[in-house]
């Protein structure tokens, strides 16, 4: 076992983590499969072909540190919103011991991950160049997956975070003793920060809080047929329909592509009450979400990208602070 498993390539860690999906989907009773790592950022998911052609999807979570409880309230999650008409999503499949979650021990790391194998999702995935029609969907079933979530319930042998602190209970890497800005950076994203968790509170006590996906982008949707599948549940968790929609709109890049979304939203249902300001802070705490990620991330392609992001972040703060609050 190597304690630098971590400061390896990215080459070297997908290979290993192959090799760690082949040894986890023995526990499916697939072993004679063919398996191709097909994302390595956040988490690392594997394509799992048969020999008789059926496909899956297998999930092993790398830099999540959703618990098992967690993971459980996801599958029970997507199992319920799957039987909701208009909402369509890739179903968690169990192993020989009738778990959705499996659990194995990199020996190249020393830590213990867990996967999650789900049906494979034919189509394209979305991406960041989406089209009306699909931004359109997008709103539609945004919207339903809203509606139907206030009545979901969770487990006794589940659990979830709530969405009312800035980093969703993740470590601190911009605030706290690990911190690596210098005192200027450090002082202005804590007066914004403190402006993002006024306006959120004010937001959490006006709405209801229900289970939402946490990272509904171009990147965990696929489209097939015309028709849009939504995946990639890890970061759900309790919260309001704003934090959703805010996601959805950071990723975008137009006025116009934030119009579809938004009216695809409302041929469903009214869109949640918010002014501009407050959906400014949800936008700002989404970066510095990711910004703190990447000061946390053992990814090394998503390392490089620090420098860069950090700087674009300093400029949205400063804009932020000068700007959206006058």
């Amino acid at each position: 076992m190597s304690p630098d498993f971590f400061d390896t390539t990215s080459d070297e860690q997908v290979e290993s983590f192959t090799n760690c999906a082949r040894e986890m989907l023995v526990g499916y009773g697939l072993n004679d499969v063919e398996v191709q790592c097909i994302n390595y950022e956040f988490n690392a998911t594997f394509s799992v072909v048969t020999g008789s052609g059926d496909k899956y999807a297998l999930r092993i979570n790398i830099n999540s540190t959703r618990t098992l409880k967690n993971i459980q309230s996801e599958i029970e999650f997507v199992n319920f919103i799957s039987k909701t008409p208009g909402i369509k999503v890739a179903r968690p499949v169990a192993n020989k011991d009738e778990s959705f979650i499996s659990s194995i021990l990199h020996a190249e790391s020393g830590r213990i991950f867990h996967g999650v194998l789900y049906t494979w999702l034919e189509g394209e995935v979305i991406g960041d160049e989406p089209t009306h029609e699909q931004l359109m969907t997008l709103g539609a079933a945004m919207a339903k997956l809203h509606q139907c979530s206030r009545q979901f319930e969770i487990s006794e042998k589940a659990e979830l975070p709530t969405f009312s602190h800035w980093l969703w209970g993740t470590d601190d890497f911009l605030l706290s003793s690990k911190s690596q800005l210098t005192t200027e950076q450090f002082t202005a994203i804590e007066q914004a920060i403190e402006i993002i968790e006024a306006d959120t509170r004010d937001l959490f006590a006006a709405n209801p809080t229900q289970v939402i996906h946490g990272d509904l982008h171009g990147w965990n949707l696929m489209w097939h047929e015309g028709e849009l599948f939504i995946f990639d549940f890890d970061d759900s968790g309790f919260g309001i329909a704003h934090q959703d929609l805010a996601i959805t709109l950071y990723y975008l890049d137009t006025p116009e592509q934030d119009a579809a979304v938004l009216e695809g939203y409302r041929t469903v249902c009214e869109l949640p009450d918010y002014t501009k300001a407050q959906m400014d802070s949800l936008l700002l705490q989404r970066r510095l979400v990711l910004l703190n990620y990447l000061y946390e991330t053992k990814n090394p392609e998503h390392k490089e990208m620090l420098p860069a992001y950090l700087e674009k972040s300093m400029e949205r703060v400063s804009g932020f602070l000068t700007g959206v609050r006058g």
